[in-house]
């Protein structure tokens, strides 16, 4: 009897996955076994059968003469995206090239574009040298990528560092086509990004943004996330993308008064109703429907953001950008060293199963990356190297932990309390 050691190592894992004590396991393993040979003998038996048809046939032989249709030959657009960028699309290279914008197709701003990288570029150098002085120890490991038909990337990530768990920034530009659904599932309005297309046409689109997350390890010092993107589709359609947000495991209300003051600054200077429209959108965006609280305490968000001169817009989104380490670094500098208990470094880590739910289930970077065939090492690097699940957690009334989740569940103005 043959067994097939693949389907061994198969059931194994199955049954490890669903968590099958030992002794059960056996039984199972015997059962496949068993399966397996039946499998095996049925196989043989087919075989046997089909090969006494073929002698038959080889016997009498049928002659037919197939008719030959000519084929079509298909004409391939110039520059034309593939129809999924694809998981093994991203070519390993030792130094990225000065630019990963090309610039032909699709139709639009192509200046736009290579301006929105140089951005990202060099915020990615200024913001990884600061969380580096901030760690003390840590230090950036560097990946470059290039895709065949243009784009490509850059991550940036720091694991085991003495104040941060883990911290990454992803630079990445993309030229590619999606399926409409998955277009709608980049925006948020319902706006019609697939002008022009017809129902099921798959629509070109570039798009370029930089994301990042930092995870600290003392549970005093909070997680933060931010992304700033724009995105164009064939024939010109554009629009920008961003914002900063926080998630903290315990309330400091100095903390979330510096870090969102610092951004309503930013948002009073370009636009009076920005913060407050930018900071309820964030609100309800960070949102973890199925638990009915937020991720974390917030920031800001925007999305299809076209409303004006592109160029303004690409000012407001740099300058937010450009205020990320003036918002979070002096947070993460005032508690790096702070002492903490093992229950409290636990609730950390159950906070941070709740950063792992939204970002799987909700967020829209995530979903939009794997739909369109992203790499996953840089779609996959917010999630935190450690979380927690606890069944039916539920913290003592009156603690700093029931206080924290209370403020999940009704959010606050930070920026206006006194």
């Amino acid at each position: 009897m043959r067994v097939s050691v693949l389907a061994l190592l198969a059931t194994v894992a199955v049954a490890n996955s669903f968590g099958i004590h030992s002794r059960t396991r056996k039984n199972f393993m015997f059962t496949s076994i068993s399966l397996s040979a039946t499998a095996e003998k049925k196989k043989s038996k087919s075989s046997t059968v089909i090969a006494k048809k073929l002698e038959v046939n080889k016997e009498e032989p049928k002659k037919v003469e197939a008719k030959k249709e000519p084929k079509a030959e298909k004409k391939e657009e110039k520059n034309a995206p593939p129809v999924n960028i694809g998981w093994n699309s991203h070519k390993a290279v030792e130094q990225i090239p000065d630019s990963l914008v090309r610039d032909e197709g699709p139709d639009g701003n192509f200046p736009m574009r290579a301006k929105f990288e140089k951005m990202c570029r060099e915020a990615q150098i200024e913001i990884t040298k600061a969380i580096e002085d901030i760690d003390g120890e840590g230090t950036f490991q560097e990946d470059c990528w290039t895709r065949a038909n243009g784009g490509g990337g850059m991550s940036r990530v720091l694991s085991g560092g003495k104040v941060f768990e883990k911290a990454g920034v992803n630079l990445s530009v993309v030229y590619g086509s999606m399926p409409q659904e998955a277009l709608q599932a980049a925006t948020e309005r319902g706006i019609d990004r697939a002008k022009g297309y017809k129902e099921g046409e798959r629509v070109p689109f570039f798009a370029c943004g930089l994301s990042s997350v930092m995870h600290p390890k003392n549970p005093f010092a909070p997680t933060m996330h931010f992304n700033y993107r724009y995105f164009e589709t064939d024939g010109g359609v554009w629009w920008f993308g961003g914002g900063t947000d926080i998630t903290p495991s315990y309330v400091d209300e100095d903390d979330m008064k510096h870090f969102h003051g610092t951004y309503k600054k930013v948002c009073d200077k370009h636009d009076e109703n920005y913060y407050d429209e930018f900071k309820a959108w964030a609100d309800r965006y960070f949102v973890i429907q199925h638990r009915n609280e937020t991720r974390g305490l917030g920031g800001i968000f925007f999305d299809d953001q076209n409303d004006r001169d592109p160029d303004t817009i690409f000012e407001f989104s740099k300058e937010c950008l450009n205020s990320v380490v003036e918002a979070y670094g002096p947070i993460v500098e005032k508690h790096k060293d702070d002492k903490y208990t093992e229950e409290q470094k636990e609730w950390q880590l159950m906070r941070r199963g709740r950063y792992v739910e939204f970002n799987l289930v909700y967020d829209r970077g995530t979903v939009f990356g794997l739909k369109t065939g992203g790499r996953i090492e840089s779609i996959l690097m917010s999630l935190p190297e450690t979380a927690r699940w606890e069944y039916n957690n539920q913290p003592a009334e009156g603690t700093p932990e029931a206080e924290f989740l209370e403020a999940c569940k009704h959010p606050r103005d930070w920026a206006s309390e006194k």
